[in-house]
């Protein structure tokens, strides 16, 4: 009888652990998306100058960091990003034009709270009237979800040495 009630207890427990899980699967698809929409906006926010919204879906602590292909641009803890977005992407010299994202992969922690991604960028507008362009940039980055809300952490884009750039120093 002992050896029943164990092996009944031990099959209560499986099934209630196994019910457990099941709802609080996550749905993959959906967070990808999700997270795809915010590395959109992290980038078509400058249309229309958002800032709200771009401050919006970036980590706001000390452990955010961005680094650009130049040195001028590695800007760690979000301070220092809205004080860079501030002077210089706020500034009435500056003017986003267009931009698109290829190749965009999300992949998703098996928790489903951490996300990371790559893609293709091309990035164009004008500083004082003259074109700038980051063409064939490549992005990298990582996001959380925090309180229920996805937001970037850290970003990294680069070009390629080997294969030339036309890229100017844009903003």
């Amino acid at each position: 009888m002992i050896i029943r009630t164990t092996s009944a207890a031990a099959v209560i427990i499986t099934l209630l652990m196994g019910c457990s899980s099941m709802s609080t699967q996550v749905d993959i698809e959906a967070q990808k998306a999700a997270v795809a929409q915010v590395i959109d906006a992290s980038i078509g926010w400058a249309d229309n100058k958002d800032k709200n919204l771009l401050f919006g879906i970036m980590a706001q602590d000390t452990n955010f960091f961005m680094f650009n292909p130049d040195s001028r641009g590695t800007m760690i803890g979000f301070e220092s990003f809205r004080e860079h977005t501030e002077s210089v992407f706020m500034h009435d010299a500056f003017k986003a034009t267009r931009y698109e994202i290829r190749d965009l992969r999300v992949n998703l922690s098996q928790s489903g709270e951490v996300a990371w991604w790559s893609c293709i960028l091309d990035d164009f507008g004008e500083w004082n009237g003259q074109p700038y362009a980051w063409v064939n940039t490549r992005w990298t980055g990582v996001a959380e979800k925090r309180d229920g809300k996805w937001v970037i952490t850290q970003m990294h884009f680069s070009f390629a040495s080997d294969a030339g750039s036309d890229n100017g120093d844009g903003a």
